[in-house]
């Protein structure tokens, strides 16, 4: 963890050109930021029939720690929505949930 899943519309797809540099600085604000392992991360793109609402939506998945403060998540945040800004030119709706370890089952 963590997981981080985009909906990119389909009109808009095309504003995404290269998905390998973005996934790398995305996986970069996981590590900087958040405090996360590489090989924890994990980032998909979904490409979908929008209906109404931002062009994109941003969900992130993640351990809650104390390290992941209020204020962190709220830079997490902003350092995505500005990499996103930069990559696509569209304003992405971020939304992040926090689940303690205890609540988490994983495999592979």
């Amino acid at each position: 963890m963590p997981n981080l899943t985009f909906y990119i519309s389909e009109n808009h797809g095309d504003k995404f050109k290269n998905l390998d540099d973005f996934t790398h600085k995305c996986s970069v604000l996981c590590c900087d930021i958040l405090g996360a392992e590489p090989k924890n991360i994990h980032i998909i793109f979904v490409y979908v029939k929008a209906g109404c609402g931002q062009p994109v939506c941003a969900e992130l998945f993640y351990r809650l720690t104390a390290l992941r403060t209020h204020e962190v998540m709220e830079n997490f945040m902003r350092q995505l929505d500005f990499a996103t800004q930069q990559v696509s030119g569209l304003t992405t709706r971020i939304r992040c949930f926090g689940y303690p370890a205890e609540h988490i089952f994983a495999r592979n």
